[in-house]
């Protein structure tokens, strides 16, 4: 019986551990005494209250240039993408929710996107931005087999999706803060 019982025990602790995996730690950021993300996060997870205000507005007025979300369709199947944001910042609250956009017109498959939000100090408890070089949110990198192609820094030079076409197309391209 006490076999039984430590087993149980056992499983219930690694399938808790195993849900919580994916979720980053909401906790309160210390200059606006506002909740924030930090960790490995979702799309699902931004959406909510009380970060939805500002991903629902600004997902929803970004419009993404349909011709070269067509051109961008036939470039991006094998890239995987991963986003450093910070729920506190403006720039990712606006950068963010509109990349998103881009990838539901691209019908993008989100399991090949990786969240993950960062503190003040753009940093996680799990140190999940080491030796990445985040210097500025949001950050979106894109990678192909495994090696980084390129990424955007804070904000586009021209929109999401051109910066991106230019990126997966290995077109030459500087962001924000390259010489």
């Amino acid at each position: 019986m006490r076999k039984a019982i430590t087993l149980i025990a056992l499983a219930l602790t690694i399938i808790n551990c195993k849900a919580q995996e994916n979720k980053a730690a909401q906790t309160l950021d210390e200059k606006t005494k506002t909740p924030m993300l930090v960790g490995t996060s979702s799309k699902t997870e931004i959406q909510q209250e009380p970060f939805s205000a500002w991903y629902s507005a600004n997902h929803d007025s970004y419009k993404p240039n349909p011709a070269t979300i067509e051109e961008l369709k036939k470039h991006i199947n094998d890239v995987s993408i991963t986003i450093f944001m910070g729920t506190w910042c403006e720039d990712s609250q606006h950068q963010v929710p509109g990349f998103y956009q881009v990838l539901e017109q691209l019908k993008f498959d989100e399991k090949n996107v990786t969240l993950i939000t960062v503190d003040r100090s753009k940093s996680t408890p799990d140190h999940l931005e080491k030796d990445k070089n985040i210097t500025n949110v949001p950050t979106f990198i894109f990678y192909k087999n495994g090696k980084e192609m390129h990424r955007i820094v804070e904000s586009p030079v021209e929109s999401l999706e051109k910066d991106m076409l230019k990126i997966v197309t290995g077109q030459t391209y500087k962001h924000t803060y390259e010489n």
